[in-house]
C-alpha cells in the first residue's frame, strides 16, 4: 500500500482514537474497577437498583416515543417533498430547513420552548388571557411529556433527511410495471413500495431512537433538578461524589448507554445493508 492514502487518513484515525476509542475504553475499564483499583462487578450490579432502572425505562420510553412520532411524521413529510419536482422552490426550501432544524438542539432549543410554553411563556400567557387559565403555566414541559415534544422537534427533520433517499430510490418503472399488470395505486403501495421501504423506514427509526437516547443538552437545560433519564443520572454521578453508595457510578451508567446504542446501531447497519440492495 502506498503511504499517501494512509497519511491522508491519519488525522481522521487520530480524531477517532482520541474522541471515540479512548473514552470508550476508559468507560469499560472504569465500570469494572472497584474503589481499590481492582476488578469488581459492584458498579455493574448497581445498575439493577431502582433508581438506574427507572432512569433507563424513562430513557427508553422517551426515545421510543419521540422516534415513533418523528419517524411517522417525518416519513409523511418526506413523501410530500419527493412528490414535488426536484427543481421546485418548495422542495429545496423544505430540505434546507430540515437540514438546519435537525441540528437545532441543546440549550437553544430548550430555551425556545421554555419561552413559548414554559412558566410565563408567550403561548402560556396567551392561553391564560383567552381561556382564563393560570398564567404561571404547568410543569408538564419539564417532565417526560415535555421532553417527548421537544425531542420530536428535531426528530422529524432528521427523519426527512435520512428517509428521503429511500423514497427517491423508488423507480417510476416499478409503478408502471405494476399498473400494466393491473395493480391499483393501493396495491402498488402495499405490495411493492412499502415492502421495499420497510427496511429503510425501520433503519431510520432506529437512528432516531439512538439520537434521542444519547441526547443530553436539551434535557439538561429543561430538567434542572432530578434525573428522570439516564444521561441526567450520569450528570448527577459526575457532580456528586457518591451515587447509590458508590464512587464514579457514572462509568457503569455510560457503559449501559454504550451497549444500548451499539445494539441499535448494529440493527441499523443491518437494515441499511438490506436497503442498499435495491437503492443502488
Amino acid at each position: 500500500m502506498r503511504p499517501g492514502p494512509v497519511l491522508g487518513l491519519l488525522p481522521f484515525l487520530v480524531f477517532i482514537g482520541i474522541f471515540l476509542l479512548v473514552p470508550t475504553v476508559t468507560v469499560v475499564i472504569g465500570a469494572f474497577q472497584g474503589d481499590d483499583g481492582g476488578f469488581s462487578l459492584d458498579r455493574v450490579r448497581a445498575l439493577t437498583e431502582e433508581t438506574p432502572m427507572r432512569a433507563l425505562r424513562e430513557s427508553l420510553l422517551l426515545s421510543l416515543s419521540s422516534a415513533a412520532v418523528g419517524s411517522v411524521l417525518g416519513a409523511l413529510l418526506a413523501y410530500l417533498v419527493v412528490t414535488a419536482p426536484p427543481t421546485s422552490v418548495m422542495r429545496r426550501a423544505v430540505t434546507a430547513v430540515c437540514g438546519v432544524l435537525a441540528q437545532f438542539g441543546g440549550v437553544t432549543l430548550a430555551f425556545a420552548w421554555m419561552a413559548t410554553l414554559g412558566f410565563g411563556g408567550l403561548l402560556t400567557n396567551l392561553l391564560a388571557d383567552v381561556l382564563g387559565r393560570d398564567d404561571a403555566g404547568s410543569a408538564w414541559l419539564y417532565e417526560l411529556p415535555g421532553l417527548v415534544l421537544v425531542y420530536t422537534y428535531f426528530q422529524i427533520p432528521l427523519m426527512v433527511i435520512v428517509f428521503l433517499p429511500a423514497l427517491e430510490g423508488l423507480r417510476p418503472q416499478w409503478r408502471e410495471a405494476a399498473v400494466n399488470l393491473g395493480a391499483s395505486t393501493r396495491q402498488y403501495w402495499f405490495q411493492v413500495a412499502l415492502p421495499l421501504l420497510r427496511p429503510a423506514f425501520l433503519g431510520s427509526a432506529l437512528l432516531l431512537f439512538a439520537n434521542a437516547f444519547a441526547a443530553y443538552a436539551t434535557a439538561a437545560a429543561l430538567v434542572s433538578q432530578g434525573a428522570p433519564i439516564t444521561p441526567l443520572l450520569i450528570r448527577s454521578a459526575l457532580t456528586s461524589e457518591i451515587v447509590l453508595g458508590q464512587a464514579n457510578f457514572g462509568y457503569a451508567l455510560a457503559l449501559e448507554m454504550v451497549v444500548v446504542v451499539a445494539i441499535v446501531m448494529a440493527l441499523y447497519a443491518w437494515l441499511l445493508k438490506r436497503t442498499s440492495r435495491w437503492l443502488s
